[in-house]
């Protein structure tokens, strides 16, 4: 479904590649992680696959396929079809991506203002539809507020809302439980978990947080530096990882016997 092929992404003020030949795949209705530490290459990697690249801050080669057509190198018009419609994205911190001055509603419907001819009272309809499907209560009521009137984890779930109003083949995650207390961030996991067996829709959840990544996704993919260092079904990686940096990575992780420390 999603096909990564030797991507590689180098920032003009940087001395190294962001990106560095990752090749990538997922398969229809497969939650693949993306782990590894801050400035490992993770994000990078998602803006390139969203179309979120800035393309003239930076150098790019390699192929990303979406159901066969190519995006990396595509028109911006082609891609602004594939965004929201196609791919949807939910970010780290919603109360900046989410404008302050607008109602959540309104914001939830923008994917099918953009890519639908539906008129407002369909669009007010798939809308409260999607909030009561990511479990928010009173969608009525979400839908008239402003996003400084709901709680972190509220908003969380309204990006995700929007995200998947247009049934998308494709999410793009990005640290979408780091700001989260773990109880929200529980709930949120399971909410994603629900999506995908209830829609099929693909999922590419990108975390440093290893234990979220073993929770929810069936395959990781380990990134260090811009290199692709390890792959394979979580439960193996997480059991027998064989890169030293996935071990580091593993023994870092918080148990009831120490706190963990920084790979």
């Amino acid at each position: 479904m999603l096909e990564i092929q030797d991507l590689r992404v180098k920032f003009h003020n940087r001395d190294r590649e962001a990106v560095a030949g990752v090749s990538l795949s997922i398969r229809e209705g497969e939650v693949v992680g993306l782990v590894g530490e801050s400035g490992s290459g993770k994000t990078v990697t998602a803006m390139s696959v969203a179309g979120l690249l800035p393309r003239k801050q930076c150098a790019y080669s390699g192929k990303i396929l979406l159901d066969g057509a190519e995006l990396l190198h595509a028109p911006r018009e082609q891609l602004r079809k594939v965004q929201g419609r196609e791919i949807g994205v939910v970010f780290q911190e919603p109360q900046s991506a989410l404008d302050p001055l607008m109602k959540v509603g309104p914001q939830v419907e923008e994917v099918l203002r953009v890519h639908t001819s539906l008129g407002r009272e369909e669009r007010r309809r798939l809308a409260l539809e999607a909030l009561a499907a990511v479990e928010l209560p009173e969608p009525e009521v979400v839908y008239g507020k402003y996003p400084h009137q709901l709680s972190g984890g509220m908003l969380q779930r309204a990006m995700i809302a929007a995200a998947i109003i247009a049934k998308p083949k494709l999410l793009l995650l990005d640290e979408p439980t780091t700001a989260l207390d773990v109880t929200i961030q529980a709930q949120i996991l399971e909410l994603l978990r629900k999506l995908n067996r209830e829609s099929g829709v693909s999922m590419l959840f990108i975390s440093h947080n290893l234990n979220v990544v073993r929770k929810l996704c069936g395959r990781v993919a380990v990134m260090q530096r811009g290199l692709l260092v390890e792959e394979g079904e979580a439960q193996e990686v997480f059991r027998h990882p064989r890169h030293p940096y996935t071990q580091r990575l593993i023994a870092a992780i918080p148990t009831r016997t120490r706190k963990g420390a920084e790979p």
